[in-house]
């Protein structure tokens, strides 16, 4: 069962809202900003606040009204798939990103609104939760998930666009709803700084995926926090918090209450949401968004985006959609004979069924978030109703993790864990043997298995980025594919909108354009 269309009901209902406003006005549209006069914030006040901030997670592959789901953004940008779709002028931001010739005009705008306003209304949280004097257990965990969902919403503000605004009080007329801008390693010190409020032993179960109770599926868990706080120090490259990432990390293996799914192929079902691998992962359900708001609903667009235009599947099991994202020939070659996240991973239409080649077509095309007839429900605008849930942490990333800081890091360590197990189970789980074990895992090894193992989910161009390996692999002249790039350090970040430095021009919170963008 899907619980967050559950959780934000039961706040809608308690706060008399709807979400449906955007701009300004929208951040200042929460319910703890609406108690009654003279009220104070609750338990049941706070828990209604807090499915605002978690509806955020629902809203990013129709952000704003834009499509830009961030396994699309990262995905395009690496040397796993081309853009896409019609042609170049089809979605022509994601082109230029792509290409790394994105602007203030073609870059990101509804990333920029949804997350901004994200971690506004878990401020909103945040503050009524300091407000209430009695700090009961659940007060506490409502704290801690708020402080995780605004580091994580920060986080993909931080890792797109470096220098960002942030602010911890309601913005107010008197700021004309303007904010400071805070640089790259300011916004990585507050990261970590929430992530270890919310991380902190006993408040957050370290799992929660089968319990259907308050504190069960959909909402945050202590090893969501404690992988949130790895992917920033690993981003970051800082060092001095490597040892102390490990542990946390080995504090998730030895809990034992993550497991690799067996069949890596079953692993996208709809059954195994919420399964053992799972650490933390976005609701979606089937229904309720509309092409009038970006601001509304529970359903993705993400399967109709990446599935192949005109597709007709003689298995009568994926849907068409509008062509985006096909698949490089050299990442569906590039693994081994027997390795299952090849056909786990890729869908491979070149010789079964038909589809409507379009701009890049390769014939394959990312199986994981597929479109399919049994995820799509027909309340609301069918393409952007599908129900696939986005997996945010899965437990592979855990153990590929550990293994890269103690292996290629020089990390001891920790806990008694080994690093070379914890690489070889996700080899064992990808071939279905031991067989394929690597005695002494290099740093290839390791980057390789990244590579491998998250294919289509927004992994790979961040994993170049942070190992310094961006400018050589996504460098290249596929006049082919019309894929001429050349990637440079100031590509790390994207431009910030054109429109959000024009609202800020002039005043003492002006917005500075990253470096290299004019």
């Amino acid at each position: 069962m899907k619980l967050y269309k559950t959780l934000v009901m039961a706040a809608m209902l308690a706060s008399g809202m709807t979400l449906t406003s955007c701009g300004d006005d929208f951040l200042e549209s929460l319910p703890t900003d609406r108690l009654s006069d003279g009220g104070t914030a609750t338990e049941a006040s706070v828990n209604s606040g807090l499915a605002a901030v978690y509806q955020i997670l629902l809203f990013d592959s129709y952000a704003n009204n834009n499509y830009e789901s961030n396994c699309v953004v990262a995905d395009v940008q690496s040397d796993d798939c081309y853009k896409g779709g019609g042609d170049a002028g089809d979605q022509l931001q994601l082109y230029n990103i792509s290409l790394f010739q994105a602007d203030g005009l073609h870059t990101l705008p509804g990333s920029w609104n949804i997350y901004t306003s994200g971690f506004a209304r878990a401020n909103s949280v945040i503050n009524a939760c300091a407000s209430i004097e009695d700090q009961t257990a659940r007060v506490k965990q409502y704290n801690a998930e708020a402080h995780f969902l605004r580091a994580y919403y920060v986080y993909m503000l931080w890792k797109y666009f470096g220098s960002i605004p942030f602010f911890t009080e309601p913005l107010t007329a008197a700021t004309n709803y303007m904010a400071k801008q805070i640089t790259p390693d300011e916004a990585y010190a507050q990261i970590i700084s929430d992530v270890n409020v919310a991380a902190q032993e006993g408040v957050l179960p370290m799992f929660n995926n089968d319990d259907a109770s308050e504190n069960g599926k959909g909402r945050v868990n202590r090893a969501a926090a404690l992988m949130l706080k790895a992917r920033a120090v690993m981003y970051q490259k800082d060092q001095t918090k490597y040892q102390e990432v490990a542990n946390d990390l080995a504090t998730i293996i030895n809990s034992g209450e993550y497991e690799l799914y067996p069949d890596f192929n079953d692993l996208w079902d709809d059954e195994r949401e919420f399964c053992r691998e799972s650490i933390f992962e976005s609701n979606q359900m089937g229904e309720g968004k509309t092409w009038s708001s970006g601001w509304q609903g529970y359903g993705t667009n993400l399967p109709a985006f990446i599935s192949p235009n005109g597709l007709a599947d003689p298995d009568a099991i994926y849907r068409d959609g509008w062509g985006f994202c096909p698949v490089r020939v050299s990442t569906y070659e590039m693994f081994a004979a027997g390795d299952t996240r090849r056909d786990g991973s890729i869908n491979d239409w070149r010789a079964k069924g038909s589809y409507g080649p379009r701009f890049q077509d390769t014939g394959l095309f990312f199986k994981k978030y597929a479109a399919r007839f049994d995820y799509r429900k027909p309340v609301g605008d069918q393409d952007l109703n599908y129900c696939n849930n986005l997996r945010i942490f899965r437990y592979a990333e855990t153990l590929l993790n550990y293994a890269e800081l103690v292996i290629m890091d020089g990390v001891a360590e920790q806990q008694g864990v080994s690093a070379k197990e914890c690489f070889n189970q996700v080899r064992r789980r990808a071939f279905g043997d031991n067989d394929h074990d690597i005695a002494n895992p290099t740093a290839k090894d390791i980057k390789d298995e990244y590579h491998y193992e998250f294919v289509g989910e927004g992994h790979r161009y961040y994993d170049l980025v942070r190992w310094g390996d961006a400018a050589s692999v996504l460098t290249e002249n596929e006049a082919d594919h019309n894929s001429v790039r050349t990637w440079d350090e100031h590509n790390k970040y994207l431009p910030i909108p054109q429109a959000e430095i024009d609202k800020t021009a002039g005043t003492e919170f002006a917005l500075k354009q990253n470096p290299g963008y004019n």
